[in-house]
């Protein structure tokens, strides 16, 4: 029996029902502890992502069977812990700086994000601290202020801070009310009709890879874009992260979600015609800067159709691209804290979160899962597609199946040892999350270990 939400994911990203009948849950219990239904939600945006792969490669392939996908709890629980997990020659990833955390205030609760050097500067600026103020220094002012106060504030000099709200307070606000009137996956056509068709796949390929010879223009940061152009990468797209030079990256996090992918660097303002040869062979573009952050280099996904007719565009965001929050910048940890998911994962004495960062994780492979079925439907009417995905309607996605949890049954967790993986790599010794897309006749492991920040050429292969 085929899980709910897995059914509303998939009908969210337009498949065809039937085609649930080709996909197989392993189902563990207590692999991810939480109040509301996180494994779930894995197992279905993990399942679904897995079935529109064997879709696509059914369809490139000539089968007349789609392949079996199967979505193992283990693995998808695993690979949404993946950043966490990876060890670069041993040593533990560092994800969360000293200001990116929790604080009490005057009337509540403000969680903070910086870490990145500039948002922490920011954060501390619009706090009127020096850089070198220490965290035992923003906890004593923040006491004397209300949250909201300071959300606004930090917001106002962009940084990042949201003040805590129920889930009842977030559907009131106006951001949640917006958020709630959008699907879970908004997908449209866009731009004119052009020739755009799909190579075919020899039938007797090993692997199956659906995504082999599309190229992939990666425009995106942190987790839930990579995670995302990552299983991608995994199904033979080539896969080219571009990255403004200079600016900071999280090394641990770039390690974990560079698999299978080249990276570059190139000034949109300066080497705007190296990115317009890149975009004119493109076939997807994924972007994960916050709506309207690349409109003035004609990236907006509007300005992408029209230049580029049959096009792929994936938008990912943290808030939306509608609402009076469409552009604030936002992570995982403060789309929990806004939509009231830190309230029910907590305590009375303190707030809580989810056990992994499963709105970035969740949104990455809905929007691979989005970006191939824009393909499979590309294929039929040769026009392009936007598909648009927030970690805000994620959330709320996920709120929605709280208390509608199924029993389960099936195999136990032991831990994620089964699940992992090791190999040498530009970067040092990696030990990583195995992918967690599976179906038969795909791929296992990714092509290639991820490459330094920076290093490749911008050029397709």
């Amino acid at each position: 029996m085929i899980d709910q939400m897995i059914k509303s994911a998939w009908i969210a990203l337009g498949g065809d029902r039937e085609l649930l009948a080709r996909l197989v849950a392993v189902e563990r219990p207590g692999a991810m502890i939480a109040r509301l239904p996180a494994q779930r939600l894995a197992r279905a945006c993990v399942g679904t992502c897995a079935l529109a792969a064997a879709e696509l490669g059914a369809l490139r392939a000539g089968l007349g069977t789609v392949p079996r996908a199967v979505v193992d709890d283990g693995a998808a629980v695993t690979a949404f812990h993946s950043e966490r997990v990876v060890r670069i020659d041993g040593r533990a990833p560092v994800n969360f700086a000293p200001l990116s955390r929790w604080w009490r205030a005057e009337y509540g609760w403000v969680r903070t994000h910086a870490n990145y050097p500039h948002h922490r500067g920011r954060l501390l600026a619009a706090l009127g601290l020096p850089d070198s103020a220490t965290p035992e220094e923003v906890e004593r002012l923040l006491l004397d202020r209300p949250a909201l106060e300071t959300e606004e504030a930090v917001y106002a000099a962009g940084g990042l801070a949201v003040a805590l709200r129920t889930p009842g307070q977030w559907a009131a606000h106006p951001q949640g009310a917006e958020v709630a009137r959008h699907p879970l996956v908004e997908r449209s056509p866009v731009g004119e009709v052009a020739a755009r068709p799909l190579p075919p796949l020899d039938k007797g390929s090993a692997p199956l890879l659906p995504a082999a010879g599309l190229r992939v223009l990666d425009l995106t940061r942190v987790l839930a874009g990579p995670v995302a152009t990552r299983t991608l990468a995994l199904l033979g797209a080539d896969v080219l992260r571009v990255d403004a030079p200079g600016l900071p990256e999280l090394a641990d996090q770039h390690a974990d979600t560079g698999f299978g992918k080249r990276s570059a660097d190139i000034d949109l303002a300066a080497q705007g015609t190296v990115l317009e040869e890149l975009l004119a062979s493109a076939d997807v573009v994924v972007t994960g800067y916050r709506p309207g952050a690349l409109d003035r280099f004609g990236l907006s996904p509007e300005a992408l159709a029209e230049r580029f007719p049959g096009l792929v565009v994936a938008q990912i965001s943290a808030w939306g691209a509608y609402g009076p929050w469409a552009g604030r910048r936002g992570f995982d940890s403060l789309v929990q804290v806004a939509t009231g998911i830190a309230v029910t994962e907590g305590s009375t004495m303190e707030p809580g979160a989810l056990p992994a960062q499963a709105l970035d994780h969740g949104t990455g492979y809905l929007t691979a899962a989005g970006v191939l079925r824009a393909l499979v439907e590309r294929s039929r009417d040769g026009q392009g597609r936007l598909v648009r995905l927030a970690l805000a309607r994620t959330a709320r996605w996920l709120t929605d199946e709280a208390g509608k949890d199924p029993r389960q049954g099936g195999p136990d967790y032991e831990g994620p040892d089964a699940w992992l993986a090791e190999r040498d790599s530009p970067l040092g010794r990696l030990r990583y999350a195995r992918p967690p897309v599976s179906f038969t006749g795909g791929p296992a492991d990714w092509a290639a270990p991820p490459v330094k920040l920076g290093s490749s050429a911008p050029a397709w292969n």
